[in-house]
């Protein structure tokens, strides 16, 4: 049953709104002055509040005032005398629902607290709404943050705190495994376009002849296998933020395309015929050193003063060791949590171990030795032997290798081998992911495999 609360000095109009309201069903207290109601809506939750503007002591402006300070959702409907219009108006422009002029009308005031009640319930469920999809957000996202207060990871917290409520365009750079697209998903969380789609697009894992139909889609027929019309990742990011990840490793025909976009803002599917007008902010990230590129031929400089308005630079993992403990137990935290494993703890003479080590893979080499520890290691203490024991494989291999080779070409081609078996083997021969974690197409990857004869033997499956 809705509540609802009455607060008028006449006794006629409060009788009148009983019969009224307790004839729909509602619950229905009085008050006689401001201060009372007030006193009411301290000890008592109401749904609706109709409030006279007229009364003795203070007035109803005064209480409107008041509660709008403790309950700004609170719907006050109010009611006027012909000689109080004016105030009505000017009360519903502080925030009042409505008002209901005197003589009151039995289906205006029904038909007002309805809509005054549904309108509450509307923005509670809105409100819960948003709240759950922001901790089903937190759930999925609550773990991509840049981690650390080292003085690098501070100014790129910094930059991104300045920059992201622009639309700037950003070129993150920095080697494999050091965060960058955490970086750009930190740009977009924090931005006016929030809300609206982030894109990610890996371009070192579209193969070149299909790069473009990735990017600003096709029409039906426009090639071979074209057999419907695709929407590309531009028109699917409108309105919200594009990730070009890897823009180093796209085709030269590619950046052209690309670089019209930008110049325009639109877009022209392949085989097609019209231009499409697209709002999208473009964070571009690389490995490469793009100024070396462009030297060679393989980037455009004009694209590249394009997208490079706001530098930011992710430093490798070995530039940041202060950094490790705080990964390190974050992962640890993480990947329990993720496992139902028993909450374990790195010693602090195994975390000086592990902020002693190169980490050449960067935070996603930490990550999987983390992950490694958790799962490998007995009790619920991780200490130097653990991580001895886990990283000491990887060290006699690379030995083994450096012993048994007499050339520069036998090391190349078998620390090649080495090193995609490993990753073939951290992404559980999962040929998709490890392609795209190594930054190569999968055509590439298969070739090498074949070359190198890597194939998945019975006991890794």
């Amino acid at each position: 049953m809705k509540s609802i609360l009455v607060v008028d000095d006449e006794k006629s109009v409060r009788d009148s709104l009983k019969m009224i309201l307790e004839y729909e069903h509602y619950d229905v207290q009085f008050a006689e002055d401001g201060v009372k109601a007030l006193a009411k809506v301290e000890k008592n939750s109401f749904d609706v509040i109709l409030l006279d503007i007229k009364m003795p002591g203070m007035d109803g402006l005064e209480v409107l005032q008041r509660l709008r300070d403790k309950q700004s959702d609170l719907p006050v409907v109010i009611i006027s005398g012909h000689g109080t219009i004016e105030t009505a108006v000017e009360a519903t422009k502080r925030g009042a629902y409505d008002f209901l002029p005197k003589p009151l009308d039995r289906d205006k005031v029904l038909v007002t607290v309805r809509n005054a009640i549904e309108q509450r319930n509307l923005r509670t469920q809105y409100q819960l709404t948003t709240l759950l999809v922001e901790r089903m957000r937190e759930r999925v996202e609550g773990r991509q943050v840049i981690l650390g207060g080292s003085p690098k990871v501070k100014e790129i917290l910094g930059i991104i705190e300045r920059v992201a409520p622009t639309d700037a365009r950003v070129l993150i750079t920095g080697e494999n495994g050091t965060g960058k697209e955490l970086a750009a998903k930190a740009l977009h969380r924090t931005s006016r376009r929030r809300d609206m789609p982030l894109v990610e697009v890996n371009c070192a894992a579209i193969p070149s002849e299909l790069i473009e139909s990735e990017l600003f889609g096709h029409e039906k027929g426009a090639f071979t296998g074209a057999t419907a019309q695709r929407i590309g990742k531009f028109e699917q990011a409108n309105g919200g933020t594009i990730f070009l990840d890897e823009i180093g490793d796209m085709s030269l025909s590619a950046q052209a395309k690309v670089l019209r976009t930008l110049e325009e803002g639109k877009i022209e599917r392949v085989g097609g015929m019209k231009l499409i007008l697209v709002d999208v902010r473009v964070i571009a990230a690389t490995n490469k050193n793009l100024p070396e590129e462009i030297k060679k031929g393989n980037f455009r400089e004009d694209l590249y003063h394009r997208i490079n308005v706001i530098p930011i630079h992710v430093p490798a993992l070995r530039e940041r060791r202060e950094d490790i403990p705080i990964l390190a137990n974050s992962f640890l935290e993480e990947i329990c949590n993720r496992d139902g494993i028993a909450k374990k703890t790195i010693t602090d003479r195994a975390l000086q171990m592990l902020k002693s080590m190169d980490w050449p893979g960067n935070i996603r080499e930490l990550r999987n030795i983390v992950e490694r520890l958790v799962i490998m290691t007995l009790g619920t203490l991780i200490d130097i032997q653990h991580i001895e024991m886990q990283t000491t494989p990887i060290k006699s291999e690379l030995e083994d290798i450096l012993n048994t080779t007499s050339t520069f070409q036998q090391f190349k081609a078998k620390a090649e081998c080495a090193f995609i078996r490993k990753q073939l083997e951290l992404h559980g021969w999962n040929i998709s992911k490890t392609a795209e974690g190594l930054g190569i197409q999968r055509s590439h990857l298969y070739n090498k495999m074949k070359r190198y004869g890597l194939e998945r033997k019975e006991q890794e499956r």
